[in-house]
Formats: C-alpha cells, structure tokens, sequence
C-alpha cells in the first residue's frame, strides 16, 4: 500500500476557501469521486480523488484559505476496502475530470449559502419599528450569511493595493462597423455558420494596440514587469461572470473569435469550463453591454483592461453638420505604476481608430 496526496489544482489565484468535505476519514472512494469543492474569486472547482483509496488524513478543513497546489487529503491506496466493481449508472456519474469549473451564477452563490445555515443568525423584525414590538403583526426574519470567498473577492483588493490605477475614456462611432455588419452578416453566417458580432472587432483592434504598446500587454509578479510576446485575450462573459481566454487571439481570425465566444459560452452555461481556459489572459476586455460607462477592474496580476459598453445614438459634430450617430464610450483602466498617461491614452486612440475606420485592421496601420 502507498499513500497518495489529494491537492488542490494550480490555479492563477493567489488564494482559494474550501467549501465543503462530501467525504470524511475513514470513507473509502472511488478515482474521480468527488471529495470536495474549491471556491476561487471567479469559479468554484470540483477536487475528486485522484486515485481509488481510503481517506486516512484530513489536512485542510470546510472554510480553510489554501493554495493552488496544497496537499488537503491523504489517501491509502489499493485499499482491501474497495469493491472491483461499480454500477454502470455510478461510473458514468464518475466520468468527470479533476478541471471541471462550474460558473459563477445567483444560483451557485444561493446553493451554497443554503448549505451553510449553522453558521447563519436568524434576526427577527417588527413590520414596522415604530410600533409597539409586542403588537400582533407578524414579525418578519431575517437570516445573516457570511460572505463568500467570491463576493470578499480578495484578488480585487490584491489588485488595488499592488496596482495604481487610473482609468481614461473615449468614445467611438460605431457607424462603420454597423454597417459593415449589415451587409455583410449574411454572408459571414453562411460561409462560417455563425453571426458575425462586435467582439470579433474589438478584439482585432485591442491586438493591434497591444502590438504598437507592448508595456500594455505586461503583468507584474514581485518586482518584475513581464513583457508578453503572445496574445491571451480574455473575453468577460457578464451573464455568468467568468473571463475565458482567447489563446493566441492574434492568429485568431474574425470567424475563429465568434466560434470561440460561443462555445465558451455554452461551456460556461453547462459549468463546463475548465481551468485553463480562465486563467492565465496577458489583457481583457469586459464588456459591460447594458451601461452607458464604467471603470473596468483589471484582474490580478495584469496590468490594464478595456470596457466597452452599450451603444446609444447621440448627437455628435462631424464635418460641422450636427448628425444621430451610434455611439459607444470605451474605458481603459491601467497601472500608472507601469503604464504612463500618455501611452494610456495612445492606446485608446488606437482602438477608437481602428473601429471608426477597420480597413486600419486589414492594413495593419
């Protein structure tokens, strides 16, 4: 017999709370049972047994912070215990692996607040304080939760300790790219099977930014800035609050982008989205669609990342002639430790030109 070490799996974020132990020591289970659930800022992990076993040790308890990589649990392998069959109903139930991720949503946060009830106040309240308490009105409770490791969001507060930020703002006409979309999304959908949408764009044009100001394309670890010679792009899904990665976004084309946003999209929705696929982006861009501005929060360890925004017609001056035009703010939020105003602001322009005038994107000027 040998002892196998059950860790928790590498991830991009400083920190992680265990949530809640489905085994106990002593329980015998199964390879890729599930022992317990992790809970990052973004994601919550499921962590199976890595091997068959007996649990023999338990490291790391329910609400313990741990590292990406830390022993929790320690199995007794090839345990006499263990049964040489499992019903074919439990095995497909085990066909998972060790990255599986599922998304962020109310109704995970919910699930697991509801589980967590011992730890909870049960407050009760008069209908209304300036009556007498001791009226027959029913009183109505109120129930304290603790916080999640999520909605602390520790890595937020990481970021504006470590980073200074400041944000600068544009807008762009998003006439062009309308109309580009107009005429041309029939023919896009028919030769790719996919619509053509906004996204594809922006990421072009942040690529090309990036590429004319490497210092934007950086993040910091200690006292080092790192220069990233790739394009990890990270795409904000708001409807599931997580940020997949657009690996090598710059050999990417418009299709290959759209195909990608959409598949990370049902991945997310199924919580099938795996580790990798959210950590690890050198930029992002969050698009918040249904505000009219925002400051973006640059994810840890990055150094920068763009809000884009919805699109409003607005009244603008162009050629002296007052005209209705579709218009977008876009934000870029930046580390002035790293990055200086005037390259911020670079940046932006070229962005907000490469979307008023895309023929820059296919010229690469």
């Amino acid at each position: 017999m040998s002892d196998v070490e059950v860790k928790v799996p590498i991830i991009a974020e400083s920190t992680a709370k265990l949530l809640n132990w489905q085994k106990k020591i002593g329980d015998v289970v199964r390879e890729g049972e599930r022992l317990i659930e992790v809970e990052t800022d973004k994601v919550i992990l499921e962590i199976l047994a890595p091997q068959s076993g007996k649990i023999t040790k338990i490291l790391k308890f329910n609400d313990e912070i741990v590292s990406g990589g830390e022993k929790i649990a320690i199995l007794e392998e090839n345990c006499d215990d263990i049964k040489t069959d499992l019903p074919i109903d439990k095995k497909l139930n085990n066909i998972e692996t060790n990255k599986e991720v599922k998304s962020i949503s109310n109704k995970a946060i919910v699930s697991h607040n509801t589980t967590d009830i011992s730890k909870s106040e049960n407050i009760e309240i008069p209908n209304n304080p300036t009556k007498d308490c001791t009226s027959s009105i029913p009183s109505r409770k109120e129930e304290r939760v603790a916080m999640t490791h999520i909605q602390r969001a520790k890595l937020l507060l990481d970021t504006r300790h470590e980073h200074v930020i400041l944000t600068v703002f544009d807008e762009v006409n998003m006439q062009v790219i309308q109309d580009l979309c107009t005429k041309y999304n029939h023919f896009f959908e028919k030769h790719h099977g996919i619509k053509l949408g906004l996204t594809s764009f922006f990421t072009k044009a942040v690529i090309a930014g990036l590429k004319k100001f490497p210092v934007i394309n950086t993040s910091t670890k200690n006292n080092d800035i790192i220069y990233h010679k790739y394009y990890d792009i990270g795409i904000t899904i708001p409807e599931y609050n997580v940020v997949p990665i657009l690996r090598n976004a710059d050999m990417m084309d418009f299709a290959d982008i759209e195909k990608s946003i959409i598949n990370f999209t049902k991945k997310a929705s199924d919580s099938k989205l795996s580790v990798e696929e959210i950590t690890g982006a050198t930029f992002t861009i969050t698009n918040i669609c249904n505000t009219m501005l925002s400051t973006p929060i640059i994810n840890f360890s990055q150094n920068a990342a763009l809000g884009i925004h919805n699109i409003t017609e607005r009244p603008i001056v162009k050629n002296g002639k007052i005209i209705i035009q579709p218009m977008m703010f876009i934000a870029l939020s930046y580390d002035q430790l790293v990055i200086d105003n005037n390259t911020a602001v670079q940046f932006l322009i070229t962005i907000k030109d490469s979307i008023e005038d895309p023929s820059r994107l296919l010229l690469e000027i």
